[in-house]
């Protein structure tokens, strides 16, 4: 037979090699002799805690690496030789001066069967194409992780064992970003190590240690967590010198107590069995590692060091690569958390829940949006719309249209008049700013909401006895077509109900047409209800995770966005509502009003504020009103009131001086109210405070 051939059998898979003890767990391996004179070289160790590690490998004689339970390496195709046939070796490896010294030499035996040999090391790479082959591999599992940690995991798990045994990331801290220019010193910290694990013996327990000085166990106990780069200190200069060095050099000596800490030399081995690789990106180095061989192995060889800088080169750009990934992924969290509400407003008579899910974990901004806005006359309008695109540009234009109706609402326009105003602003936006959006506004006194639709799917009402109900509202176009009316519905909003409003995402995708997914949607709703009774509302949270819960594995291909609004209402018993002449004797009358309100409430303890206030905001509003001055109390949790006019000049608060006669009323409201504001309306304005109740 010919000896210079290595076979390898899979671990549990392959027909066991003959004359290999089956029992063994690992598998059978019989392994290449080393040159004459060389010591007998260990078995192949797996990595990690199970018997095979994810991108190990081990050359094989005829040149071919095979699969040790890693997607990377490639199969042998059915054109090619058997993988366990003998075949003449390689020129690459020196032929053996006697076979009675192959038989009998040292470690003879041995290294043929793989009897006799303590496990757990692996063989080290005798020719140039295992080494090749070892770092495509190695560079392939590099190249596939996507964020910081599985790219510094991918070259942990690629080196150890195959490589080396054992292997310390250091990365710098905090690392830079792309362009950006670290300011103050450079500090080194270790990110992971990685190292064979002990072995055990037959018993269950652990093999000894051969000595302390050769032991890898704990190599972030034994070694320093941060490292400072001195400017022109040792290891600054081997950093610089990008290329990695053998441990035993006079450069390398010098920087790794620097590295490693006091006393975390000691993990080194001595001779060439450690490696210094600095790690550098494209624009400066990162990190650095460090490859460790124990001292019974066979130290590494200079065609090793061109293996390191492989190793370092790629693991640096996809570190850095990684880095710039997840500052781009902070900038599309952060711009996508500042494009929607932080958290929804409590208006008086409603309960608000919202969802957003974008299209996938790798696009996270897009272009759905959904709003809440507190109006006066404590109205609210919903807002719900959906930008064209996944991109961060849909997102600006999504922001620029969100404000722009949250301006428009502010101003108290009707729904129809804002959804007009939002298509003027997307046409200046750009000629293909395409959006859809449905503005709603309810009104809890009078239980009645209005609604205006832009080519939007329309919203779904549950009422309290649990069906469910498709609102017929007019399609219209979506925002930015240009010269298109906008049609407005006021519809019943019963206490008890509840509005959902939606984006297309929920309702429409590849496996489904929209009216078939709205259709879905209401039976879920209505489904959901039974499930509570016909008396009692499903809760609102939950109620939303239902809804969510409809989406099937395939049917995420666009951004959600989910606004659900639970009708309360403002009980008629719970609103007074007056008209006031613009005259001198009206604060007079407004006092004695709100007096009889509150004694009808007992609420008789707010008199002598609520008379206070009441008569400062409405002498205000009959120095300057030509029409009648509307006075209306509500009592919710807490004491409301509202006094409107025609004249759309806001009031301010100042500071009046020791001469001035006036001045003094909003300051007074300031001080004695819990809150208080102004909202122009398109007829005028409303000034309003509120109490708390105790």
């Amino acid at each position: 037979m010919d000896s210079t051939r290595v076979t390898e059998q899979p671990t549990s898979y392959e027909r066991p090699q003959p004359g290999v003890d089956p029992a063994e767990p690992r598998g059978a391996l019989v392994r290449t002799p080393a040159p004459l004179g060389a010591p007998a070289l260990p078995a192949q160790a797996r990595t990690g805690e199970t018997p095979s590690s994810p991108g190990a490998t081990t050359p094989c004689g005829k040149g071919k690496e095979l699969p040790v339970n890693g997607p990377e390496h490639a199969q042998p195709s059915a054109a090619e030789p058997d993988a366990h046939r003998p075949r003449p070796a390689p020129e690459a490896i020196p032929v053996q001066p006697a076979a009675d010294e192959q038989e009998h030499g040292p470690g003879g035996p041995e290294r043929r069967t793989g009897r006799g040999l303590p496990p757990g090391r692996p063989l080290p790479m005798r020719r140039d194409g295992d080494r090749l082959r070892f770092v495509g591999a190695a560079t392939r599992r590099i190249a596939r992780g996507i964020d910081l940690d599985e790219i510094v995991m991918g070259l942990c798990r690629a080196t150890v064992p195959t490589f080396s045994d054992a292997i310390l990331v250091y990365l710098r801290d905090p690392l830079p970003v792309g362009d950006e220019r670290p300011t103050g010193p450079v500090v080194l910290r270790l990110r992971r190590t990685d190292r064979i694990p002990e072995e055990r013996d037959t018993e269950g327990g652990f093999l000894p240690a051969p000595t302390p000085e050769t032991e890898l166990a704990e190599l972030s106990a034994m070694t320093a967590e941060l490292c400072e780069v001195r400017p022109g200190g040792a290891l600054n200069e081997v950093l610089r010198g990008v290329r990695p060095v053998f441990a035993d050099s006079p450069a390398a000596r010098a920087a790794l107590p620097e590295l490693l800490g006091e006393g975390g030399e000691s993990v080194v081995p001595g001779a060439q069995h450690a490696i210094l690789a600095p790690l550098r990106g494209r624009r400066r180095v990162i990190g650095a590692a460090l490859f460790l061989r124990r001292p019974e192995r066979l130290a590494f060889e200079a065609d090793d060091l061109l293996v390191a800088a492989q190793l370092a080169t790629h693991s640096a750009l996809g570190i850095d690569k990684a880095v710039l990934y997840g500052r781009e992924a902070y900038i599309a969290d952060e711009l996508q958390r500042t494009m929607l509400p932080e958290t929804l407003p409590r208006p008086t008579g409603v309960r608000l829940a919202s969802r957003y899910l974008p299209a996938a974990e790798t696009a996270r901004v897009g272009g759905d949006w959904y709003d809440a806005i507190p109006l006066p006359g404590s109205r609210v309008a919903l807002v719900v719309g959906d930008v064209m695109g996944h991109s961060m540009t849909s997102a600006a234009i999504m922001g620029q249209l969100r404000t722009t109706a949250q301006t428009l609402a502010g101003l108290d326009l009707p729904p129809q008049e804002v959804l007009h105003h939002l298509d003027e602003q997307a046409q200046r936006l750009g000629t293909d700013r395409m959006a859809t959006c449905l503005y709603a506004v309810y009104d809890p006194v009078s239980h009645r909401i209005t609604i205006a639709n832009a080519g939007h799917p329309p919203p779904v009402l549950l009422h309290l006895g649990g069906r469910a109900e498709v609102l017929r509202v007019p399609p219209g176009a979506p925002i930015g077509v240009g010269g298109v009316d906008f049609e407005a519905v006021e519809l019943d909003a019963p206490a008890g109900a509840t509005l959902l409003l939606y984006t297309d995402g929920l309702v429409e995708s590849r496996l489904r047409d929209v009216w078939t997914g709205i259709e879905q949607l209401r039976e879920k709703l209505a489904a959901t209800a039974q499930l509570t009774g016909p008396d009692h509302p499903p809760p609102l949270e939950a109620l939303c995770d239902e809804v969510l819960d409809m989406l099937g594995p395939g049917d995420r291909d666009d951004d959600i966005a989910l606004l659900a609004a639970r009708f309360d209402g403002i009980a008629p018993s719970d609103v007074a509502y007056w008209f006031l002449e613009p005259e001198d004797a009206a604060p007079g009358r407004a006092r004695r009003l709100a007096r009889r309100a509150l004694a009808r409430w007992g609420l008789e303890d707010l008199s002598d504020s609520v008379e206070l206030l009441v008569s400062e905001v409405v002498t205000n509003a009959v120095r300057y009103a030509s029409r009648p001055i509307t006075l209306r109390l509500l009592r919710t949790d807490v004491l409301r009131c509202e006094v409107g006019d025609d004249v759309p000049q806001l009031p301010r608060l100042r500071q009046a001086r020791a001469t001035d006669e006036g001045g003094r009323g909003l300051y007074l409201v300031n001080r004695l109210a819990r809150r208080w504001g102004a909202t122009r309306l398109s007829t005028g304005k409303v000034v309003w405070f509120e109490l708390n109740r105790s």
